[in-house]
């Protein structure tokens, strides 16, 4: 369950995390800034903390060994200065979110990232899902730009971009995730139809915003792989570069574990399908 209603009273968004450094989230050294909450509710998600906004049930709060956590009237306050990052309150938590938020405004998220600006090309918002919090992003990327800095999007393609040309005016390109095309497929794997994203697909490549795309290999799933792979290839030739990521149970809820299978992709099954996306024409496809 998402719940957004503060967003539009405070002018905050729920972060959930800064990685300061790093060179996997988009080209060159850049920030990654992690939104909490998401609309999808991907089985073979890698981090499902992030999928639900707290809702103050308390059940972390006895299970912390730092102290870290304490209720305050019916709310569950974060000390982030006891806290020794040691998972235990997302692990105990039953619906998939984290009590480790930090509602920012952007002026305050600006403040906590200034000390990386001078060593980074720009920044990449992630989640969860970021465009939860479109006007949010309007304005810190026009903040960015400011300082010379290119703003990505890493979205799972739930939002309408066609809608909001504001946003794609203020964003240099889209990190978007194309988990399957196979509607049955899509429907158990995500929980929604993949039309949204699809559309989306076609419309980042029409107006060239499409940083890359990525689709995900379960092992195992042959047709689902192919035809997703097969789908994406055809469409993007060598627009961006596609990257074919291997499965793995790290960090994936222990029941889906058992649905999907408990061992990650093997190298050889995730290569074929790079060989299959590049005689397709995506020549920028590669493997992670």
């Amino acid at each position: 369950m998402l719940w957004i209603e503060g967003y539009s009273i405070m002018k905050k968004a729920p972060i959930n995390k800064i990685i300061y450094f790093s060179n996997v989230d988009g080209p060159g050294n850049r920030t990654s800034i992690f939104f909490q909450g998401c609309s999808f509710h991907c089985h073979f998600c890698h981090n499902p903390e992030t999928i639900s906004l707290c809702q103050n049930c308390g059940r972390c709060v006895p299970q912390c060994p730092a102290k870290a956590l304490r209720m305050e009237g019916r709310q569950v306050v974060w000390e982030e200065a006891k806290c020794v990052q040691c998972d235990t309150c997302i692990h105990v938590c039953q619906l998939f979110a984290s009590p480790r938020v930090s509602w920012l405004t952007v002026e305050e998220l600006l403040s906590r990232i200034n000390r990386a600006l001078p060593y980074i090309e720009g920044i990449t918002t992630s989640g969860g899902d970021c465009t939860l919090y479109p006007d949010f992003l309007k304005e810190l990327f026009s903040r960015m730009h400011q300082a010379g800095k290119t703003c990505l999007i890493d979205a799972n393609g739930a939002y309408d971009f066609s809608k909001d040309s504001a946003l794609l005016s203020v964003c240099d390109g889209i990190m978007l995730d194309v988990k399957a095309v196979l509607p049955a497929w899509h429907q158990w794997l995500i929980g929604q139809a993949p039309d949204p994203v699809l559309r989306n697909l076609d419309f980042l490549l029409a107006q060239h915003k499409l940083q890359e795309v990525r689709t995900v290999i379960l092992p195992g799933q042959e047709e689902e792989n192919k035809a997703t792979v097969q789908y994406v290839a055809h469409r993007i030739q060598d627009a961006c570069d596609y990257k074919i990521i291997r499965y793995r149970p790290f960090g994936v809820k222990e029941a889906y574990q058992k649905e999907l299978g408990e061992m990650e992709t093997a190298v050889e099954e995730a290569e074929a399908y790079v060989r299959l996306a590049q005689s397709l024409g995506a020549s920028r496809a590669y493997m992670v």
